[in-house]
C-alpha cells in the first residue's frame, strides 16, 4: 500500500516518499477484472512472486532430498471432518454422479506417499474451503505442504527453515520486487536474523501470556480454550514479528493430530506472523488404535478413514508434516492487509467467474 509518511505538511497536502502499488481490488467486480488486472502493475508484480515461490520452493525441497509427488484435487477422506477439531468446511461436489470432496488439503495423500519415498515428500497444489472469504481468507488458496519421518521437533525445524530461505530469497535477490508494494522491510530482516531459533510458545503459557483476556481467548462449548484473532496479533506484536504457537489442546485439532505426554494437549504448533496463522504443523498419530480413540473422542464417523488406519496397520510411522498458505506468506511478505489482493483470478463460492 502507498505509505502516508509525510514532510512537515498537513494531511490535505501530503507527499508521499515512495512510488509504491496501490492495489485496485478490481476482484469485487469479477465480470471487469480479467480486463483491469491484464494491465495492472499489481498483478503483473504478484504474479511474478508466484512464480518464484514455486520455483524456490522446488529448490528448497530438492536441497532436502524431499520428493516432489503429484496427487489428485479430490478425495472421499476430508482431513478436516464436521466435529470436534475441525477449523474448516469442506467442499462438495457431484462428480459423474458420485459425491466427493475438493481436497481441503492433500496431507492424508502425503502420509501415503511419504511410505513410499521415506526420505520426505511434498507438493505445491490448490485447496479448496468452504467458509465465505474475507481479509484472511480465500475460498481456493495455494498449499505448499511436506510429511517427513520425525517428530514435532523435526517438522518445525524443516518448516522454520523453508520460511526463512524464502525470506532470504526475497531480501537478497528481489528487493525490486517488493519495493513496488512497500518501502518496509524491517519484518524480513528481523525473521532472518532469527535463523532457525523462531521463539516457541505453549498454548497452555500463551493464555498466561495473554492474561486470560477474553477479547484474546475464548472458550468452546465443550471445554477447551482457543485463541481469537486478535490474540494472535498480540502475541506476533509481544514476539515482535513471529512465534511458534504450540501444544494445542487436543480436541481443538483434528483427529489425526497426535497428543502430546502432557495430558489434553497435542504434538502441533502454528507459525504466527503478518496477520497471524500462516503454517501450521502437527505429528501424526503412530498406530491405528490412537486414530480410532480421536475419532471416537471427536465423533467423528471412521467409515471414510478405514482406508487410512490399515495403513497404520500395515506399516505404523512416526511422521509429522506442515502446510503453509502461499497467499498469507505473501501478505506477509509485501506487508499488506488483504489476502484477496494476493490471488491473480478470485474465485468465490456461489459465483460463476470467467476465466
Amino acid at each position: 500500500m502507498i505509505s502516508d509518511k509525510i514532510i512537515g505538511k498537513p494531511t490535505s497536502q501530503r507527499k508521499y516518499l515512495t512510488n509504491t502499488i496501490k492495489p485496485k481490488q478490481s476482484w469485487k467486480n469479477h465480470k471487469n477484472h480479467f480486463e483491469s488486472a491484464i494491465f495492472d502493475p499489481w498483478y503483473k508484480s504478484i504474479t511474478k512472486i508466484h512464480s518464484l515461490i514455486s520455483a524456490k520452493t522446488s529448490d528448497f525441497f530438492n536441497s532436502r532430498g524431499l520428493f516432489p509427488v503429484l496427487l489428485p484435487v479430490t478425495t472421499g477422506s476430508i482431513s478436516s471432518p464436521m466435529g470436534l477439531g475441525s477449523d474448516s468446511i469442506p467442499v462438495k461436489i457431484n462428480l459423474g454422479g458420485v459425491d466427493t470432496y475438493l481436497a481441503d488439503s492433500m496431507q492424508f495423500l502425503l502420509e501415503y506417499a511419504l511410505r513410499l519415498n521415506d526420505k520426505g515428500v511434498y507438493y505445491l497444489m490448490p485447496t479448496f474451503r468452504g467458509e465465505e472469504q474475507d481479509k484472511r481468507h480465500l475460498n481456493q488458496f495455494y498449499h505448499a505442504e511436506s510429511e517427513i519421518i520425525g517428530s514435532l521437533d523435526d517438522i518445525i525445524e524443516l518448516a522454520s527453515s523453508y520460511v526463512i530461505y524464502l525470506c532470504d530469497y526475497f531480501l537478497e535477490n528481489e528487493k525490486s520486487i517488493l519495493s513496488q508494494f512497500t518501502d518496509n522491510l524491517e519484518h524480513l530482516k528481523k525473521l532472518s536474523a532469527l535463523k532457525n531459533n523462531i521463539p516457541r510458545l505453549k498454548f497452555k503459557d500463551a493464555i498466561e501470556l495473554l492474561n486470560n483476556d477474553s477479547l484474546y481467548i475464548i472458550k468452546h462449548d465443550s471445554g477447551f480454550k482457543k485463541i481469537t484473532n486478535k490474540g494472535e496479533e498480540k502475541l506476533i506484536e509481544l514476539f515482535d514479528g513471529a512465534v511458534w504457537l504450540t501444544h494445542f489442546p487436543s480436541l481443538s485439532v483434528p483427529f489425526y493430530q497426535a497428543d502430546s505426554s502432557e495430558q489434553g494437549y497435542s504434538l502441533t504448533a502454528d507459525l504466527l506472523m503478518g496477520i497471524g496463522e500462516t503454517l501450521g504443523a502437527g505429528e501424526r498419530n503412530t498406530y491405528a488404535e490412537d486414530v480410532i480413540n480421536n475419532l471416537n473422542d471427536r465423533n467423528v464417523s471412521r467409515e471414510e478413514y478405514e482406508w487410512y488406519i490399515r495403513m497404520r496397520e500395515l506399516m505404523p510411522l512416526r511422521t509429522s508434516g506442515f502446510g503453509m498458505g502461499v497467499e498469507r506468506f505473501i501478505l506477509w511478505l509485501i506487508n499488506h492487509d488483504d489476502i484477496r489482493d494476493c490471488q491473480l483470478l478470485p474465485r468465490i463460492h456461489g459465483e460463476n467467474i470467467l476465466p
